[in-house]
């Protein structure tokens, strides 16, 4: 084999090991899913998660039930437009069209939001089995098969495939409907153009969150140059999160994963792209003491969240001091937070990386088991780990429940993005 020959397989390798690490990820930190307390992951399964698992019921910390959805119902019957996302999981929402099902009666002890009767709280996943993966994952395929198709990116097609999963009955199993898609929706019941739906940052503070990070990641491995690539990583960001702190991510992110793809060291690579990081300065404790101080994030007045999530330390983040010099609980929560801003979690993905000496399995069951938002952290830290790897634990493929159909999907899409032309 040419050398060239040989540097496209060792690419198109890295490329579908990316990948796959994004769905192992995902599916071994779903059971864990918004769990705040580490504690509580320990008493549920049994210590820690070793493998793959079904979400457990119920979920101590759960406050999905009484989550809002309030689309313009009658704009949206007016238009022609679905707004029904929510479909049989409706029962779990505040919306204007189904009538709540269970009660808000308490204040669970560790994020401060009003939640139901233990045995009311639904898993966020409730109902998928173990190596199932969650809606983002299937919006990640969205995304996959919309360049298949076509061959190559074109973002009105993909706008349609998204909007088609989500207004399709029986299409998505996953009860967990984030709220990026929820206000999404909103704004497409009342009208808006669908490039225009996505909600602002600012407006509503998630909408700064992993899940911005994890689509735009994986087309910007439809070019080149990281350069190009991190344009169109931020033009398809905006259709679903406009939000500061998911384009910072994104300028780390992509030249780290493209410099990966393409061979580089990934010690040296993940060394020298985090000293572009600034971290948070509150810790991670004292966020979540504001969370609980004020009943949950939604109470807190907007300057001051907008305060605690864009002060950021000078110095340069020193990923592989920290990981050589401090163990996991003394960064885990205490630290960084394990929530799902990227501020925090892009910072804490690659320590847990660099900290399990890049070994895949190893480290995206540390994610597992760290909680918080570990499913989106979780793909974002599958695409980093898997690309840093020549070879996967096999039987973390084989586990995944659409090992079948994702095989086929990510092959053709890495053949796609080999070809050069697909933006």
């Amino acid at each position: 084999m040419n050398r060239h020959a040989s540097t496209a397989e060792a690419q198109a390798r890295r490329m579908r090991n990316a990948l796959w690490g994004l769905f192992i990820g995902d599916a071994l930190a779903m059971p864990a899913h918004w769990f705040y307390s580490l504690k509580n992951i320990r008493q549920c399964f049994n210590g820690r998660i070793g493998g793959y698992e079904a979400p457990p019921h119920p979920h101590p910390e759960s406050f999905m039930v009484g989550m809002t959805y309030h689309p313009d119902v009658e704009t949206a019957n007016r238009l022609g437009r679905n707004y029904d996302i929510l479909h049989g999981h409706a029962r779990f929402y505040d919306t204007p069209y189904s009538s709540p099902a269970f009660q808000r009666l308490e204040r669970e002890s560790e994020h401060g939001n009003r939640v139901p009767g233990l045995e009311d709280r639904f898993h966020y996943h409730h109902g998928l089995a173990a190596g199932e993966n969650t809606l983002a994952a299937h919006l990640v395929r969205v995304l996959l098969r919309s360049v298949i198709r076509v061959g190559r990116y074109d973002p009105q097609d993909f706008l349609d495939g998204f909007v088609a999963h989500l207004t399709t009955p029986g299409k998505n199993r996953d009860p967990y409907t984030e709220i990026y898609l929820r206000r999404w929706f909103e704004n497409y019941s009342r009208g808006l153009p669908p490039h225009a739906c996505a909600e602002l940052q600012r407006n509503a503070w998630s909408i700064g969150s992993h899940g911005g990070v994890i689509r735009p990641l994986i087309l910007a491995m439809l070019v080149e140059s990281a350069y190009q690539g991190l344009g169109f990583a931020i033009e398809h960001q905006c259709l679903t999160h406009r939000s500061e702190n998911v384009a910072s991510s994104l300028g780390i992110l992509v030249p780290l994963l493209n410099s990966l793809v393409r061979g580089a060291d990934p010690v040296e690579a993940i060394s020298l792209y985090a000293k572009l990081i600034r971290i948070p300065r509150i810790t991670g404790e004292e966020l979540f003491a504001a969370y609980r101080e004020h009943g949950g994030p939604d109470n807190i007045p907007k300057d001051e969240m907008w305060q605690l999530h864009v002060k950021l330390d000078d110095a340069p983040y020193a990923v592989i001091r920290l990981a050589r010099q401090h163990a996991e609980p003394e960064v885990i929560r205490h630290l960084l937070a394990t929530a799902c801003y990227p501020e925090h979690g892009l910072p804490l993905l690659l320590y847990l990386i660099m900290k399990h000496n890049l070994d895949v399995a190893e480290s995206l069951l540390a994610n597992a088991n760290a909680g918080g938002d570990n499913v989106h952290r979780g793909m974002i830290m599958g695409l980093i780990v898997g690309a840093s790897n020549d070879d996967l634990p096999t039987h973390l493929m084989e586990g995944l429940a659409d090992r079948a159909e994702l095989k086929t999907e990510i092959d053709a899409f890495v053949r796609i993005a080999l070809q050069g032309d697909a933006i």
